[in-house]
């Protein structure tokens, strides 16, 4: 039974490390200062393990169900914890699921297949998730690698998978592809059963978040989930992305006449002249620049457009 049974993956979560003596076992004492250490952060919705972040690759079953146990008794009464399921096989990835479902996980992160660096399908994709949603009844994140690797899913694969697998409920992209990432943030949280999109982009995360990711899935968060709380609420508090979409549109010249546009109905400067060959803005694209200021609550509804 899950420790969290009402989570859904969204938020800022955290992967940790796992610490190892120096004859590289496990060093539990280390693991749990540092779990207990992260999951002391304010603003947090979970905390994952048996990641990449935990080097799951080197470690064994019984170890993934070891770092599940410590986690579980020193922070499973305060934060929802993600199993990582990496696994070649799907049977091993159900044996998996199953056991982090016992042991108090809340929620399943699914690798994808190693074989499939050297091709894939659709139905390989929804035979390997079905095999683990049976499993288990907790939500599955779908890790989303980049296409060139093979293990990322295209886009039309991502869509069946998701129709065919309901508990999939979030992806964790990594595609690192910036057209493909807004893609499947507008479509995949658009859906009638929407999937959440877990960025972990970390090195443009800032970029990443704006264009309106529900949370954030990263293993540098073992070490700056502070920050990473910090940077998402600010951007789910003040909705960047209407303005980006506004101000850097077609043609993107106009960029910087767009806000100027935007002071004059801010009331922060008296008018929006520009230099030749820029031309001012028309009113229709003033009026889109005054609706995205509303948007990003910056500005009144019934505040007057620039003349």
């Amino acid at each position: 039974m899950a420790r969290h049974p009402a989570f859904v993956p969204a938020g800022v979560i955290p992967a940790v490390l796992l610490p190892f003596e120096d004859d590289l076992s496990i060093d539990e004492q280390s693991f749990r200062g540092h779990l207990r250490h992260v999951a002391a952060t304010e603003g947090l919705s979970a905390i994952t393990v048996n990641a990449h972040s935990t080097e799951v690759a080197s470690c064994t079953f019984e170890e993934q169900r070891r770092v599940m146990d410590i986690a579980a008794d020193e922070i499973g009464g305060k934060l929802p914890i993600v199993h990582g399921v990496w696994a070649d096989g799907s049977q091993e990835a159900a044996r998996i699921a199953r056991t982090a479902t016992v042991g108090g996980a809340s929620a399943l992160l699914v690798f994808p297949p190693g074989p499939f660096t050297l091709g894939q399908n659709a139905e390989m994709a929804i035979a390997h998730f079905r095999r683990i949603g049976d499993a288990s009844d907790l939500p599955i994140i779908a890790f989303q690698y980049p296409l060139a690797t093979g293990q990322g899913y295209p886009p039309e694969t991502l869509l069946r998978l998701l129709d065919a697998v309901p508990s999939i409920r979030a992806i964790k992209d990594w595609t690192n592809n910036v057209q493909l990432h807004e893609w499947q943030v507008r479509t995949l949280q658009s859906l009638p059963r929407p999937v959440n999109v877990l960025s972990t982009h970390s090195s443009w995360l800032f970029s990443s978040l704006v264009l309106g990711c529900k949370g954030l899935l990263s293993g540098s968060g073992s070490v700056i989930a502070d920050l990473q709380a910090r940077l998402f609420d600010a951007v789910a508090a003040n909705d960047l992305y209407p303005l980006s979409r506004a101000f850097y549109a077609d043609p993107f010249v106009d960029m910087h006449n767009r806000m100027k546009e935007a002071l004059v109905l801010l009331g922060r400067i008296p008018r929006a002249v520009v230099r030749p060959p820029l031309v001012k803005l028309g009113a229709a694209e003033i009026e889109r620049i005054r609706a995205a200021l509303v948007e990003a609550g910056l500005l009144e509804r019934r505040a007057s457009r620039a003349a």
